[in-house]
C-alpha cells in the first residue's frame, strides 16, 4: 500500500530535497506541499494525506498549531504528523507531542531513517525516545494546570495488565523493555499498549504517557 505524504516546511529547498528522497521509495507518494501551517491543515485534508512531515517553525500558524488542528479534526482522524526539529530537547517538541504529533525527527536525519520513520508512524506506531519522554514528563510535572485537570475517562476500562503496561509506558519504557519487565514478548506488550490507547482515546504513545500521569498510574518517582 502506498503511503501518501504531505510536506510542510517554509523552505522550498528543503521541500524539494524531501520530495526527491521520498519519490525514490516505491511505497511513498508526495501528495502535496505547504509552506505555512494554514496550508498544511487545508492540504492534509484535501490531499487525503496519511502522514504530514511537519516543520515546527513556520510563519503565521506554526507547526504546533497546525498539528493540533489536524489531530483534533475528526475528518482527519487517520492522519499522522511527524515533526521536524533541530533539537530533540526543544520545548517546542514537547508542545508538538502534546498537540498530537506521533513523533519527531532532527533535520539532519539520515535519508533511510527518514523513510523508515514515515513508515513507522503511518503504521500507527510512534517515534518517542526516552529523552522526549523525559521532557514530556518534566513539562507535565512543571505545569499544575495540567496535573489539576480531571482525569480522562477510560481508566476503568483497562484490564489489570493494561494498567501495568500503561504505567510502564509512562515511565518511558519501550515495548521490548516492558516485555522484559513483565516476562512477556515485545509483540504482546505492543498489543497491550495498542489496546490501552484505544480504550482511553490516546492517539499515540505521547498521549498515553500523559494519561498515565493524569490518572496516577505513573508517579514522578517512577519516571526513570
Amino acid at each position: 500500500m502506498t503511503i501518501r505524504v504531505l510536506l510542510a516546511d517554509d523552505q522550498a529547498l528543503l521541500r524539494a530535497t524531501f520530495r526527491l528522497l521520498l519519490e525514490s521509495a516505491p511505497d511513498l507518494e508526495v501528495v502535496g506541499e505547504a509552506s505555512t501551517g494554514e496550508e498544511a491543515v487545508a492540504r492534509a485534508r484535501s490531499a487525503r494525506a496519511d502522514v504530514v512531515l511537519m516543520d515546527i517553525r513556520m510563519p503565521g500558524t506554526d507547526g504546533i498549531e497546525a498539528t493540533r488542528r489536524i489531530t483534533a479534526d475528526e475528518a482527519m482522524a487517520g492522519v499522522k504528523v511527524l515533526v521536524l526539529t533541530t533539537f530533540e530537547t526543544d520545548d517546542l517538541v514537547v508542545e508538538a507531542l502534546l498537540a498530537g504529533a506521533s513523533g519527531y525527527l532532527g533535520k539532519g536525519v539520515e535519508p533511510g531513517a527518514l523513510l523508515d520513520a514515515i513508515r513507522v508512524v503511518a503504521s500507527g506506531e510512534s517515534l518517542l525516545s526516552p529523552t522526549a519522554t523525559t521532557a514530556l514528563v518534566a513539562r507535565f510535572l512543571s505545569q499544575p494546570q495540567l496535573q489539576a485537570r480531571t482525569a480522562p475517562g477510560g481508566l476503568s476500562e483497562l484490564t489489570p495488565r493494561e494498567r501495568e503496561v500503561t504505567a510502564l509506558v509512562g515511565a518511558g519504557l519501550s515495548n521490548g523493555e516492558i516485555g522484559e519487565r513483565l516476562f512477556i514478548s515485545g509483540t504482546t506488550a505492543k498489543t497491550h499498549v495498542n489496546r490501552a490507547m484505544m480504550k482511553v482515546g490516546a492517539r499515540d504513545r505521547a498521549q498515553l504517557v500523559v494519561f498515565a500521569y493524569e490518572t496516577g498510574l505513573t508517579t514522578p518517582g517512577h519516571a526513570t
